[in-house]
């Protein structure tokens, strides 16, 4: 099953066939800093089975980290994937796919680094959609 994802404006596209490493929250400074969130979820997709298949020329590279090179899109900023030079897969940012994977996520890793002010209380109400009253 080909999955399909794309940045925020649409210009760049892409195609996994499937994601290779379980779904995971990553809490890293790093990731926090890269995606102003308290977390970003992230699985590996094998390098043969990703296909950036529109907006190739809008896609740039930062490498905030040694040796870790950050994809996004040059026209409206978002982080679409980042990988190692040499390894065998690549990290995809979940939630840019258009289309649920069938993966859950399945961990929380790098919580060392999580920042009190970010972090949930189990009594933080949640709302299907804006909070009511506004």
């Amino acid at each position: 099953m080909t999955l399909q994802g794309n940045c925020l404006c649409g210009v760049v596209r892409y195609e996994p066939d499937q994601l290779a490493m379980p779904v995971a929250h990553r809490h890293c400074a790093a990731c926090r800093k890269a995606h102003a969130a308290a977390n970003i979820s992230a699985a590996g997709v094998m390098r043969g089975h990703f296909r950036c298949t529109a907006g190739t020329e809008r896609l740039a590279t930062s490498e905030l980290s040694p040796a870790k090179l950050r994809r996004f899109c040059s026209a409206c900023g978002t982080h679409l994937s980042a990988e190692r030079p040499g390894a065998a897969d690549v990290m995809l940012r979940v939630a840019t796919l258009d289309d649920d994977p069938g993966k859950r996520p399945s961990m929380h890793i790098w919580t060392s680094y999580d920042e009190l002010c970010l972090t949930d209380r189990e009594d933080v109400p949640r709302y299907l959609e804006w909070q009511p009253g506004h």
